[in-house]
């Protein structure tokens, strides 16, 4: 059986991909707008023939999909982080949420697309695959052992709800309040829940040793 080949991937393909980044960023362009932009509409924006924009994207979704920020990046911090981890939280959630901001209009396309019934499957879009859980994962790396794995698991995840495009639409749209004042209830959360699991995490311990105590004291 032979296999398909992508068009973009036969011949003249610098060429090709010059095409297709001419059509996201016609995308881009109208999403900043407020239009959600058919094909067609890329294309025209792109001055590319609606035939051959066809040839990238065979429908909206495809398009939509395709206009994931490109973050290269696998973590949010430098390799010369500070080790304290509170620190690192605030480096991090600084360039978090000015990401969120900065590709607002995209992630607010892709949020949309994830709550789509039907189409591409849920797990297969970029914003369902993960990316941001392994970089806050890494940004509370000096936490292990000092946190049990259960409690460490359910702060990257609250971390993430706090600081996400999610976060974002429910303190601009529903709260009112000015995306500045957003990225900053965002980032001060993120460290609020910090906090919280830390101080958590010491009054269980001092309970322990009190537990450990009063047994002894027990069998004296």
């Amino acid at each position: 059986m032979s296999m398909s080949i992508p068009y973009e991937a036969t011949g003249r393909t610098n060429q090709k991909a010059r095409t297709r980044a001419a059509l996201l960023a016609a995308t881009r362009e109208l999403l900043v707008e407020g239009i959600t932009p058919t094909v067609e509409q890329a294309a025209d924006r792109a001055a590319i023939s609606r035939t051959t924009a066809y040839r990238y994207f065979p429908n909206q979704r495809a398009l939509l999909v395709a206009t994931y920020p490109p973050l290269e990046s696998s973590s949010l911090l430098d390799e010369a982080a500070p080790n304290d981890v509170d620190e690192r939280l605030a480096i991090a959630a600084e360039r978090f949420t000015t990401q969120v901001l900065q590709y607002e209009p995209e992630l607010r396309t892709q949020l949309r697309l994830s709550l789509e019934p039907g189409g591409t499957p849920t797990e297969a879009l970029p914003l369902r695959q993960g990316r941001a859980i392994a970089w806050i994962e890494e940004v509370l790396t000096p936490l292990k052992g000092r946190l049990p794995k259960r409690e460490l698991r359910r702060l990257v995840l609250a971390l993430r709800a706090t600081m996400g495009i999610e976060a974002l639409i429910w303190l601009t749209d529903v709260a009112g309040v000015s995306r500045k004042e957003a990225v900053q209830i965002m980032q001060w959360s993120a460290r609020a829940l910090l906090r919280s699991a830390l101080a958590e995490a010491k009054e269980k311990s001092r309970a322990q040793v009190a537990r450990g105590s009063d047994a002894r004291s027990e069998n004296l």
